[in-house]
């Protein structure tokens, strides 16, 4: 069976979707309409802006969606897909691939999405760390003996996890880790808690703009980051979706579940091949392609 992923933020480049937009009619037309959308030339960004402009949590968002969703429609009749995936933000790019979102809806719930998540991020110091070589379990297990607010937040493969908290509780955490055993433990570059309780003020702000969009049953099911098993029922995938920005990725559990539901072939829609390389981590013997 064809499996579709689409990456999360983290994909983005400079000059990512130019040679779609140069070289398709479908692709610079959907590109001028998102710009309408957003009020802001996110084109110009794209193809032209600095690292800098492009990691602002407003621009990546939409960028790496646009990106995923334009290639995947300039695809045609190559597109079929009998299961999709996405994740973190990219999941939101695969209910736009398996008509579950229109195009347009897609791209104000991320823009949504991506300003309500900024906001939560002023509130309270908050951050995201790797951790490297620890089993997920004892990750769990750290996590859960600090004091303050630090879970585990990306499941993304075996023997790498991504936790998310209060500054001070990740940095504590971090240095338990490392007595714990990981092989590296550190901090990353983003602007805040990304699935974790921090993102609260965020779910709530996403969840009457969810409530408020029409979700329509998709030609295939989503394996969503929440509950890691295919979903086809408009209510329920709104539901989880409403639930993702406070709860783990469970990329690695979702993959797993994939391939036993009998993903023979994983095609990575959008900039970058981040995912397929952690498919290849999850389950070596998987088949891994770029769109």
């Amino acid at each position: 069976m064809k499996a579709y992923v689409f990456p999360g933020q983290g994909a983005q480049f400079t000059g990512m979707g130019k040679e779609l937009y140069e070289q398709s009619d479908l692709a610079k037309e959907l590109f001028e309409r998102a710009n309408e959308i957003l009020g802001f030339r996110i084109t110009d960004i794209m193809f032209e802006g600095t690292a800098e402009e492009l990691k602002e949590t407003k621009v990546t968002q939409p960028a790496v969606f646009l990106h995923s969703v334009i290639l995947a429609k300039t695809m045609n009749e190559s597109f079929k897909p009998e299961m999709v995936a996405g994740h973190s933000l990219g999941e939101f790019s695969a209910l736009v691939a398996n008509g579950t979102l229109s195009f347009e809806d897609g791209l104000k719930l991320v823009s949504q999405r991506a300003m309500a998540m900024q906001k939560a991020c002023e509130i309270t110091p908050s951050t995201m760390a790797a951790v490297l070589g620890l089993e997920d379990e004892k990750v769990e297990e750290v996590c859960a003996s600090i004091d303050g607010v630090v879970v585990p937040a990306n499941y993304n493969c075996p023997g790498q996890l991504v936790i998310s908290g209060e500054t001070s509780a990740v940095e504590r955490a971090c240095e338990a880790m490392k007595a714990a055993g990981a092989k590296r433990a550190l901090i990353l570059p983003v602007g805040g808690a990304f699935h974790s309780p921090m993102m609260e003020p965020a779910r709530e702000e996403l969840a009457a703009a969810i409530e408020a969009t029409s979700f329509s049953t998709p030609i295939c099911p989503v394996y969503q980051n929440v509950t890691a098993n295919a979903v086809s029922d408009p209510a329920e995938i709104k539901k989880n979706l409403i639930i993702q920005l406070t709860a783990p990725v469970k990329w690695t559990q979702s993959v797993r579940q994939m391939i036993a539901d009998g993903a023979t072939l994983f095609t990575e829609v959008g900039p970058g091949n981040v995912l397929q390389g952690l498919i290849k981590k999850i389950d070596k013997d998987a088949e891994v392609a770029g769109a």
